[in-house]
């Protein structure tokens, strides 16, 4: 016969024993404001549960927490990192993403974002905009609350609306900020030090041809003296006269009449 009473006990008892267990560490970390943030993720080795009050008090986010994308532009010098290149627009599995690129007077394109827009109802949030872009010019914001009581024109976000500066970002993630600012030292690193190569073997050749130059200058077998006169070249030999033809001699009477007398 089993005792289902009893097991109705047991159950009750862990019951008591993880409400004044909770109560006990609550009370715990409750003076003095010390309260975990393990306790408000309820892992699994957690302790204690507490009740935020919203929207008093905010939890932070994770900084891999990933919402609506936002728009990078330097905050030293206001410079935007869009170039309008499209390959955020060609990736987005929504399409969610359409922008207007800057023309130049004569009507060719420029490498800026005129305008740039996302309709945050379509975004899933996936960040593929954000992985695929070349010049890490867009990111994915931590804000999430973005109710409004109307959502066609609200909803969809032009160019101010999507921009942030580096400071920003570099308070949201800065472990990503630290990453990305050393990838970027070491590519610093990298340029200059394949410039200081290439003006190295630069100064190196010069200094080749210039020995090559010296060397060239001094021959040797000595020149000739500058006073010494120059022997003077053979004369070639003078054409033979071509004979000149024979001038035919003078008729007179006394030999016309001889050759016409008959023998």
């Amino acid at each position: 016969m089993r005792l289902y009473g009893l097991n109705v006990l047991t159950g009750m008892a862990i019951t008591a024993r993880h409400f004044v267990k909770t109560y006990v560490e609550d009370f715990k970390y409750w003076f003095g404001h010390k309260r975990r943030q393990e306790s408000f993720r309820n892992p699994v080795d957690g302790i204690g549960s507490f009740t935020v009050q919203y929207p008093e008090e905010k939890l932070s986010v994770p900084e891999r927490f990933r919402f609506l994308p936002v728009l990078i532009y330097e905050a030293d010098n206001g410079d935007v990192r869009c170039t309008a290149c499209g390959i955020c627009a060609k990736v987005c599995p929504p399409q969610c993403i359409w922008i207007v690129q800057t023309k130049s007077q004569d009507g060719k394109p420029k490498p800026k974002a005129n305008d740039f827009f996302i309709d945050m109802d379509v975004c899933m949030n996936c960040g593929f905009c954000s992985e695929f872009c070349p010049f890490d010019a867009i990111k994915m914001d931590h804000e999430f609350e973005l109710s409004n009581y109307e959502r066609k024109d609200s909803h969809v976000y032009n160019l101010q609306d999507l921009l942030m500066s580096t400071d920003y970002y570099s308070k949201t993630h800065p472990r990503a900020w630290a990453k990305e600012l050393a990838i970027k030292e070491e590519e610093e690193k990298k340029k200059k030090a394949k410039e200081a190569a290439a003006a190295a073997a630069a100064k190196k050749k010069a200094e080749e041809a210039a020995k090559a130059a010296a060397a060239g200058a001094t021959p040797g077998a000595a020149a000739p003296a500058a006073g010494a006169p120059a022997k003077p070249a053979a004369a070639a030999p003078a054409a033979a006269p071509k004979p000149a033809p024979a001038t035919p001699a003078a008729v007179t009477p006394e030999k016309e009449k001889k050759e016409d007398k008959p023998e």
